[in-house]
């Protein structure tokens, strides 16, 4: 197993351009997360957003995770969630997304949540699992340096705020999720799928995104399914990439199998075909 990176050294290899590709957990299943985190992904999201995972079940998850030697982030509701963000870096995460970021003020919050004081309001308590390893002073000495704040931009009043957002202090990515972003800039009832995600508008919503985050020294990501698009989100300075989540990886590699053994089926004569499923 390689050697498990600070916070600190993560975030600077992705300024870097180092790509650290990824994986959202969306399944509540600690054994699927700690299974995932020896797969070769760097780091492993787990989705509390879209997820029915409780504390519980987080907080095993991310044992898993931490097992398995990937980094570990969570998605919260939201920037007003302070205590999912507080129950989240406790038990250990080593960083946060948070959705729905509007504008800086919104921005200002979230990182607030996610920093001890001065630099934000981030509660102290001892013992949790995030200071097993060092200890209080030595987890909380460096916190504020090793804990990954990503901030989702998914709306197009993100957008709009864009330069504002990207300036604010402590924001170490942002976080692209262009399904959302294609909704909420009507391009879902504007074009025929999937024709919006390579359309004019996305594009000029890209770009000032990849502008600004270029100008503060603020690392990109974004939610891709599947690896055609990698290489091209590369070329556009995106180093933190995620290629799906859990039960999309489960989905098509059954459908893989199925798939060869329809053919195999019918090839002896024994003609199997499969039941109706979520991919088609």
């Amino acid at each position: 197993m390689s050697e498990v990176l600070s916070g600190a050294e993560f975030k600077k290899q992705l300024r870097e351009g180092k790509p650290k590709l990824g994986l959202f957990l969306n399944s509540h299943s600690p054994t699927v997360a700690e299974q995932l985190a020896h797969s070769g992904y760097d780091w492993l999201l787990v989705d509390t957003q879209h997820g029915p995972m409780g504390h519980e079940t987080l907080s095993a998850m991310l044992a898993g995770i931490a097992h398995g030697g990937a980094k570990s982030l969570v998605r919260v509701s939201g920037y007003q969630d302070r205590a999912g963000i507080q129950q989240t870096l406790d038990m250990g995460a080593d960083g946060v997304l948070i959705p729905y970021i509007n504008n800086a003020e919104e921005a200002r919050q979230a990182v607030s949540c996610a920093r001890y004081p001065t630099a934000g309001t981030r509660s102290v308590y001892f013992p949790q699992r995030s200071m097993n390893k060092a200890g209080l002073l030595g987890y909380a000495g460096s916190a504020n340096d090793n804990v990954i704040v990503a901030l989702q931009v998914e709306t197009a009043d993100c957008i709009k705020n864009m330069d504002e957002i990207a300036a604010v202090p402590g924001v170490d990515i942002l976080f692209l999720g262009q399904n959302d972003l294609c909704m909420s800039m009507g391009l879902f009832e504007k074009y025929k799928f999937p024709d919006m995600y390579t359309s004019p508008e996305l594009a000029a919503a890209t770009d000032k995104l990849r502008s600004a985050a270029k100008k503060n020294n603020v690392i990109l990501g974004l939610f891709l399914f599947g690896t055609s698009r990698v290489g091209e989100f590369l070329d556009k300075g995106f180093p933190f990439i995620s290629l799906g989540n859990d039960l999309h990886h489960i989905l098509t590699q059954s459908t893989a199998y199925v798939k060869d053994v329809e053919n195999i089926s019918k090839d002896k004569g024994a003609t199997w075909n499969r039941r109706p499923t979520a991919l088609m």
